[in-house]
């Protein structure tokens, strides 16, 4: 916690003495007090205890050491793409994928002074991409940070009159800055996805208030042959499973093999999930299971 700017640390460790006291109820998230994770984590559960943490690591660590009885992490942006690289960080953890949940992300541009000459923005590379646009048309330099509330707490104990922040607008409150633009995001779609994560694996059942579906997180390695990946795509499509979202990736340095991240409809014990499933076994080196959970937005569908 150390690594949070001074005068961030204080609340930082006032929250985390709360969430001491009553760790189910804690969420672990990255960020500084006022960070988007820490809106979303308020957002999913309103009776939450937020537990800050300096990294995605130390949000995870904080679930397996028994801190917070979960962790919400961005895996994705509508503007700008990945967020955390869930498939390194998850895997490694040993937790599971619960649920999942959407928050729409405005931007607020922030500094000392509301007359400020405004040369540098500080924030988490995701928000300044997010803006670039923004950015671009003023001549505005961005400047990376490791969150985005982290940055209007540097920003606001710094001497630099031309510096300002972009963070949710909750973040110039909590730092006694000043806002200059509200809403500066690129495009008015701008939505993150979290991914709620926990110790203990969840069992869902389909249907709901809702009805929305059961989603399905998994990550595998395909047998380095060719048609690979085609053949054990297969039996998603000969078995009507929906996959919503494919993403590859290496690992390690001998770029021999490809992994990849994805999301189906549906869940284990779905007979045409098993047996895709099962087809997909069959082509691969490793496959391994990351959590199923109520889809929280139907996809292909504007919500």
């Amino acid at each position: 916690m150390d690594s949070f700017p001074q005068n961030a640390l204080g609340m930082v460790n006032k929250m985390a003495e709360t969430a001491a006291e009553a760790p189910d109820k804690a969420i672990a998230f990255q960020g500084a007090p006022g960070a988007n994770s820490h809106l979303a984590a308020m957002e999913y559960a309103p009776d939450c205890l937020p537990l800050p943490c300096f990294s995605f690591e130390d949000a995870l660590e904080a679930v397996k050491q028994g801190k917070a009885g979960s962790a919400i992490i961005p895996i994705e942006n509508s503007l700008h793409g990945r967020v955390a690289d869930i498939h390194f960080l998850l895997p490694e953890s040993g937790l599971h994928i619960v649920a999942e949940h959407f928050m729409r992300i405005r931007h607020c541009l922030m500094a000392k002074s509301a007359d400020a000459e405004i040369r540098t923005a500080m924030s988490h590379p995701q928000a300044l991409g997010q803006c670039r646009h923004y950015l671009r048309a003023r001549d505005i330099i961005p400047v990376a940070y490791a969150d985005t509330a982290a940055a209007a707490a540097f920003v606001a104990q710094s001497d630099d009159p031309h510096a300002a922040a972009i963070a949710p607008a909750l973040s110039a409150q909590i730092y006694g800055l000043q806002p200059i633009a509200e809403a500066i995001e690129d495009e008015d779609h701008n939505m993150t996805r979290f991914v709620i994560l926990a110790d203990q694996p969840s069992a869902p059942a389909a249907g709901g208030p809702d009805n929305f579906p059961l989603m399905t997180t998994f990550v595998f390695e395909v047998k380095n042959i060719p048609a690979a990946l085609y053949k054990a795509m297969g039996g998603f499509a000969t078995n009507g499973v929906n996959m919503t979202k494919l993403e590859s990736y290496q690992e390690g340095g001998s770029f021999a093999a490809s992994k990849f991240y994805a999301d189906i409809e549906g869940a284990p014990g779905d007979p045409a999930v098993d047996r895709a499933l099962a087809e997909l076994e069959f082509h691969c080196n490793e496959v391994r299971l990351l959590g199923t959970y109520r889809q929280a937005r139907r996809r292909g569908i504007e919500a």
